[in-house]
């Protein structure tokens, strides 16, 4: 039988009855849910209001250890299990990201928030290690039938457009700044990280809890004037090179993978399961590559989402898969209905691969 986990992914805003039995009765077992309130809307563009989270003092109730309980426990009483947490919010790490003033108190509060996590029995926390964060995207009905989607042009942005001084991954973290980011290279960027890494792994470790970095989306050398770590497949494996902790995993995105310019996403299964590095994975399908790709329908684009599965099948992959995002479906509910098409294949596809292995 497979050991491949069907999940859903909600941000904190849907963290409600409905979706927890919305994502039972699509056959989903587990959940990879937000606990930061600005991703709600999560693909942002140059023009998008900014949002100002102020200086976190302490975390918020829904990052401590009764909350993330109570989360867990609502979850089961669904016959589901909260597998995940993507992301911290850019209020309390900021100064980790850029070598700030505040990032040793910081990185005690993420310290904190990987405790909490392990507490209430949750396996995985996905991260994203990049200044510029996810920029630049735009939503139209590209999608097969008119369908509403994602997609990147990178012809229609400015690609260099400067980080203003207090904001980072799109939101203000302190209003009234002057001036913008200077520019840093990819070496110090990949010290930043490594650096990370290597303080807060141990505590991982100790709450049973893997760390999962997210590839770079839109998948670019460098945007906004900054480097980015991982926008070529090959990169993961300096992520992995870092420590040899079984904490150290991947958030494999596939959309994004399949995005970049080099190798293929096979071989990127091949490398990345084969050693057992794959936390959790963003299933979804994309057409065409940087610098212009859009994201489609999961049995409409450039990857064999069944020859992907069956090889990750292959190598022993036991985690958790989520349709990540999806186009939405024209009717009175379109994410819900563009959810539940994307889990429906899942799904099925699933039950055909425990087919052949039986």
């Amino acid at each position: 039988m497979s050991q491949i986990k069907l999940g859903l992914g909600l941000y904190r805003h849907m963290l409600t009855d409905e979706n927890f039995a919305f994502a039972k009765q699509c056959g989903c077992t587990h959940l990879v849910i937000h606990l930061a309130d600005y991703y709600s809307n999560q693909i942002v563009t140059a023009t998008d209001d900014k949002t100002n989270y102020g200086q976190a003092k302490a975390l918020e109730p829904i990052w401590q250890a009764d909350s993330m309980i109570a989360l867990q426990k609502k979850a089961q009483s669904y016959g589901l299990t909260i597998y995940a947490i993507e992301n911290f919010s850019p209020a309390d790490w900021y100064d980790v990201l850029l070598d700030g003033p505040k990032r040793e108190a910081q990185m005690e509060h993420l310290k904190e928030i990987i405790r909490n996590a392990g507490k209430a029995g949750i396996r995985s926390f996905g991260y994203n290690f990049s200044l510029a964060g996810v920029w630049g995207h735009q939503k139209e009905r590209s999608g097969r039938g008119g369908a509403y989607g994602t997609c990147f042009d990178a012809s229609r942005i400015k690609l260099d457009a400067p980080i203003p001084n207090g904001e980072i991954w799109n939101m203000t973290y302190r209003s009234n700044e002057q001036g913008v980011l200077a520019p840093i290279t990819s070496a110090e960027l990949w010290a930043r990280l490594r650096r990370f890494l290597e303080e807060i792994l141990p505590v991982a470790e100790e709450s049973g809890v893997e760390l999962a970095l997210h590839p770079d989306d839109p998948p670019l050398e460098g945007l906004r004037g900054m480097p980015r770590l991982v926008y070529q497949p090959e990169l993961y494996q300096n992520v992995i090179d870092i420590s040899s902790s079984n904490a150290n995993k991947l958030e494999f995105c596939m959309g994004s993978i399949q995005e970049m310019t080099h190798g293929n996403i096979y071989d990127a299964i091949s490398q990345y399961a084969g050693q057992n590095r794959i936390s959790y994975i963003h299933f979804r399908n994309v057409k065409g590559k940087v610098p212009k790709y859009q994201e489609v329908f999961v049995d409409d684009g450039d990857i064999d989402m069944p020859k992907a599965l069956a090889l990750l099948e292959q190598y022993g992959f036991d985690g958790v898969i989520i349709p990540d995002h999806t186009p939405e479906i024209t009717c009175g509910a379109p994410w819900h209905a563009g959810m539940a098409y994307a889990l429906g294949y899942m799904r099925a596809v699933l039950q055909m691969l425990d087919k052949q292995l039986s």
